[in-house]
């Protein structure tokens, strides 16, 4: 079978063809990608290469195909899965394999899968790993957000807390605590504020800050302090860049004590500096936000990690466990995956948006694998209706949902632009 994707053969360098797939073998499984949604991660791949941690060395003659948020349908499984898996069945991928410790993961390590292709062959590790997952959803953008999600979910289960007078550690928030989350109102930050809003372990104090107030007002919008209210939390949004004294002015929100869990979600060694002067007794930092520079670095005070049993712990990615309850958590409405997306684009637009990801304002730019779109604001939709009667129709889909993306705007797209014999 023929497919199209985008493959990394170095540093910067990805292109856009098309080949021909091998036949499958007895314990692999083909599929079609619908959706893929870009990731910074992704484009740390593309800038680093064969350098980052999970690219083969030999990507100039064997490229991968690049991407790990995404959803499709199983078209055929080979004799050793047909017990399991079955053709018409949606799915999502945890990308993180963990196979025999090693770091290859879709996305990263393989000629044949990844996000940001139109068909695949899913390999034998990611069924034994258990990392592919069934899609029950209405659409395919929520299968393939239910990665990032669960990459958030994973982080609050890493953070822990000391046990007074024993070794043991309590894995988790502090429930019923304080928590801070900085630079969190990117796609990420947004999840982050959705889970803790919504799952069954939630502290009493939330502040989430960011520099940009556009930011922070469609947050505020979002995900509201009145929501947060509902499920016991008091929820401030903070600009940092309005007071004179940060660190002063998140201490004073929190009552003037430091906060028991501080979530840093951008790589700057001023922001992770801040967390850590803003953490309580036994305070625990989350490093989210990986850094593209290996030797990104900050000063933390170990005075306090002696005397006030502060401490620090960062995730790069969820597991299989974090992902299945991100796909509960959506299929039961706890979790909103729409929040995340800004813009929806094409096959035809990966190349240019990943290689300018950071530059591109907004969250979660959604790659529609089976069309040619450029990519588009949705925010956009209404100035291009006014010539395009597409985008009309998908500003009219998304106003009745409050500007967010759909399942019924995803079926309109797929069905005014993808070919017949790729719509599922």
């Amino acid at each position: 079978m023929n497919t199209k994707a985008v493959r990394l053969y170095g540093k910067k360098d990805i292109r856009l063809e098309e080949f021909v797939l091998p036949p499958i073998k007895h314990d692999e499984i083909l599929a079609r990608v619908v959706t893929d949604s870009l990731c910074m991660s992704s484009y740390k791949a593309v800038i680093q290469g064969a350098d980052h941690k999970r690219v083969p060395a030999d990507i100039a003659e064997n490229p991968i195909i690049i991407g790990h948020e995404f959803c499709g349908e199983i078209l055929e499984v080979g004799e050793t899965w047909r017990g399991q898996f079955s053709p018409g069945e949606k799915f999502a991928i945890q990308p993180a394999l963990n196979y025999k410790g090693g770091l290859e993961a879709p996305g990263y390590s393989f000629p044949h899968i990844g996000g940001n292709a139109t068909y695949v062959i899913i390999p034998n590790q990611v069924m034994e790993m258990g990392c592919l997952l069934t899609y029950e959803g209405d659409d395919f953008f929520g299968g393939a957000l239910s990665e990032p999600l669960s990459c958030v979910i994973g982080t609050f289960h890493a953070m822990y807390h000391t046990t007074p007078g024993s070794y043991e550690h309590q894995m988790g928030i502090k429930e019923g605590g304080s928590m801070a989350i900085l630079a969190g109102v990117g796609p990420m930050g947004l999840a982050a504020i959705d889970y803790i809003l919504h799952c069954d372990r939630r502290p009493k104090t939330l502040v989430v800050t960011d520099i940009d107030n556009a930011r922070l007002e469609r947050a505020a919008k979002l995900l509201s302090a009145e929501e947060a209210k509902k499920h016991g939390i008091t929820l401030t949004y903070l600009n940092t860049a309005s007071v004179p004294d940060p660190v002063a002015a998140l201490l004073e929100l929190n009552g003037g004590t430091g906060y028991d869990d501080v979530l840093v979600f951008a790589p700057v060694a001023a922001l992770v500096e801040q967390a850590d002067q803003i953490l309580g007794h036994d305070g625990c930092l989350n490093f989210f936000a990986g850094p593209p520079d290996p030797k990104f670095a900050a000063r933390l005070n170990f005075y306090n990690v002696h005397y006030a049993s502060t401490h620090i712990v960062g995730t790069c990615a969820g597991n299989t466990a974090d992902l299945t309850e991100a796909l509960d958590m959506i299929g039961s409405g706890r979790l909103n995956p729409a929040i995340l997306v800004t813009h929806i684009g094409g096959l035809d637009a990966v190349i240019d948006a990943t290689l300018r990801l950071p530059e591109i304002p907004g969250g979660k730019k959604l790659i529609y694998n089976h069309i040619e779109m450029p990519l588009t604001a949705i925010s956009d939709f209404a100035q291009k209706g006014e010539t395009d009667p597409l985008f009309k129709t998908l500003h009219e889909l998304t106003e009745k949902t409050g500007g967010l993306w759909n399942p019924e705007a995803e079926a309109f797209l797929l069905a005014q632009l993808a070919p017949k014999d790729t719509l599922c």
